[in-house]
């Protein structure tokens, strides 16, 4: 099954008996137990292979990622066996991970034997006949709708020669991919794929000629930064944990990725698992433990599907479990599936859930790395992090500390969503402005409307406006705006969207996230979200008191954050006011306007909103009148109808149901 790992001859010593540490070594580079060209021969064309160098046939890779699978990339992958069945032909159809451009989806690319790999994006079932049609049969590049070619340098284009390099178009250009190397590229499946992209040689480097303090040390210099969001110092953590006393300790991947619209995680997970499964057990073998976890959350069913298949394959070729590539090193890696519940991204409430406990966070100290699962040393580190260590081991801590900012080394992977053109995953190098993030690569906002702010670091980060854009990608600048980094969430909002219900819909997530353990993060952001829902979702009081309270419930909206943030046990709880606190900071205005003239600028909260019946549009069909549910609208058939704006409750409903456009909210 693993065909680069499988011994070339019979003077060939390693077997599942006996582990050779130099096989991977051996796979990627020839024979080093004996010298035979024959087998140097076999190794490299195995390797060549693999790698997609070497092809006797075509080969049609599909992103089947979760992105493109709801773009549709099962259907174009069904339609690409029944072409190729239906004409006979010699041609391997791959499913690979995701490449980043998500606004693309259906994406693909298409390799001849001797070619580059061509790409091409929005691909359908019947795009897909054209692409067998021409491609595949006639050897053409389609270049008309081709989105741009990868290979190395000195290969010949079918035709088309003026067709882009895939990296010099504007989304790509720049970024500079380190976590995201392989995504899109290599089988996810496929161990041989991954070996043959010099996969599984760090671990090799580091169980062969490392001892876990000069590990450690290379981290270190790196400076790398966890990218879970805290961004503590990686090889810090890593050298305590080292040192903790214990018998027994553990190392976990936190892939329990919640932030509403971040999918970086998950992405990684589906499209490279074994790089994240080799930094895993070099950590592991850092710190001294022997036995380890990746948390996932069951919502992310490609990703856990994979990961099992990669961990399976993975102990049977010697690289997870007992006597690790022969060197008596061992480590042990269960996956642990959680139920979705945001609280279980903050590590003592991870560690609460892998316990059978409900995920509640627990009091520090006693931190993991000195007391964490069932009371023995803990690492805990998110999936981006780990998805480093295997290229800081193989190019060196100072190559990765010669990207990015003096505070903030290397690269940083962002889910780019909402209102801008290019929606994907990103990885840029730390320092480049904001505008460049979204302007460049994102391309800016649709439909020509103007930007307003872009939200940073999920439910626990904030909002920045376009003042602000200029302001460099890392953690202590992106801190300075009031938001955090976080895991990379990367939510850009236009003009339409209104500041006062952005900071609503977070407090509402956060409150139901909420585990209920400390009184400020359970009672404090609950009564945040009611003032925010009296200030938005409620039409104007006709009653004293209820106005009242609700100018004293905004007045006392920020020192409430304030306090939430301030006494709270845990992560969620402390960070949970900036998105309140980040739009009162930039967008006073808005909530003013809310206040004292109970208008929504961006005329979207609903209970703001006056409607009306345009009387010249209105055709007495009674729809509307039917479908509201506080007997609001009056009018006899075939006659213009009103609306009694003191029965209204702005729920739309009239304004969903008019077929002539006659209902107005203003």
């Amino acid at each position: 099954m693993f065909k680069l790992l499988e011994p070339c001859c019979s003077k060939c010593w390693h077997s599942a008996e006996k582990r050779c540490p130099d096989v991977v070594y051996c796979a990627l580079h020839g024979p080093q137990c004996h010298e035979d060209a024959a087998c140097s021969a076999l190794r490299k064309e195995r390797k060549d292979r693999a790698s997609g160098d070497l092809l006797e046939r075509p080969v049609v890779h599909i992103g089947m990622g979760t992105c493109g699978m709801a773009a549709g990339a099962q259907a174009v992958y069904d339609a690409f066996l029944a072409e190729i069945a239906a004409r006979n032909l010699s041609v391997d159809v791959m499913p690979v991970g995701c490449y980043g451009y998500c606004e693309k989806e259906v994406l693909i690319d298409i390799q001849l034997p001797g070619k580059p790999r061509v790409f091409y994006a929005n691909v359908t079932p019947q795009l897909a006949k054209r692409l067998v049609e021409h491609v595949l049969i006639e050897g053409k590049c389609a270049s008309d709708i081709a989105l741009g070619w990868l290979g190395n340098d000195g290969v010949v284009m079918p035709e088309g020669s003026d067709l882009p390099r895939i990296t010099d178009i504007p989304f790509f250009k720049p970024q500079l991919k380190i976590v995201l190397e392989n995504c899109g590229l290599v089988d996810p499946d496929s161990l041989d794929s991954y070996i043959a992209t010099n996969g599984f040689s760090a671990l090799t480097k580091v169980l062969k000629k490392m001892k876990p303090e000069e590990v450690i040390a290379e981290v270190q210099a790196s400076g790398l930064r966890g990218r879970g969001g805290a961004g503590f110092p990686t090889g810090k953590k890593w050298e305590f944990a080292n040192k903790a006393k214990g018998d027994r300790k553990f190392i976990i991947c936190n892939a329990d990725e919640g932030d509403p619209g971040a999918f970086m995680d998950r992405s990684v997970l589906e499209s490279d698992p074994y790089r994240v499964i080799e930094g895993l057990v070099i950590g592991a073998y850092a710190i001294g433990a022997h036995e380890g976890y990746i948390y996932i959350r069951a919502e992310y069913p490609l990703a856990v599907a994979r990961l099992k298949r990669c961990i399976a394959d993975a102990e049977t070729a010697g690289l997870l479990g007992d006597n690790i590539l022969g060197t008596g090193f061992d480590f042990h890696l269960k996956l642990k599936m959680g139920a979705g519940a945001f609280v279980c991204g903050e590590e003592t409430a991870l560690i609460a859930s892998i316990e059978g406990s409900r995920g509640m966070p627990r009091p520090r100290p006693p931190f993991p790395a000195n007391s964490g699962l069932w009371g023995c040393p803990t690492n805990i580190n998110n999936v981006e992090t780990l998805a480093n260590i295997t290229t800081i081991i193989n190019r060196g801590g100072a190559w990765f500390a010669g990207i990015g900012t003096p505070g903030s080394k290397g690269t940083k992977v962002f889910a780019l969503t909402g209102r801008i053109n290019n929606t994907g995953l990103v990885e840029v190098p730390m320092g480049l402005p904001l505008r460049e993030v979204i302007y460049e690569i994102g391309g800016g906002i649709p439909g020509g409307k103007r930007f307003k702010a872009v939200q940073l670091g999920g439910p626990s980060g904030g909002c920045v406006p376009e003042s602000l854009l200029d302001t460099p990608v890392d953690y202590e600048s992106i801190k300075g705006t009031g938001a955090i980094m976080g895991s990379g969430g990367m939510v850009v909002m236009d003009e339409s969207t209104c500041m006062v219900d952005v900071a609503r819909y977070f407090m509402s997530f956060v409150q139901g996230e909420s585990c209920g353990k400390c009184i400020p993060c359970r009672e404090g952001t609950k009564r945040m979200l009611e003032i925010l829902e009296r200030v938005a979702m409620v039409k104007p009081e006709r009653n004293t008191d209820d106005q009242l309270r609700r100018f004293d419930g905004a007045m006392l909206l920020e020192s409430l954050a304030h306090i939430v943030a301030d006494t709270s046990l845990c992560g969620l709880g402390q960070t949970a006011p900036n998105p309140v606190l980040s739009t009162l900071k930039y967008f006073r205005d808005e909530y003013e306007a809310h206040l004292f003239d109970r208008k929504c600028p961006a005329g979207v909260c609903r209970g703001l909103l006056t409607y009306r019946i345009d009387t010249s549009k209105c055709t007495g069909c009674g729809l509307c009148a039917a479908k509201c549910p506080q007997g609001a609208i009056l009018g006899e058939k075939r006659q213009a109808h009103f609306i009694v704006s003191e029965r209204c409750i702005s729920c739309d409903a009239c304004r969903q149901v008019c077929n002539f456009g006659a209902v107005l909210a203003e």
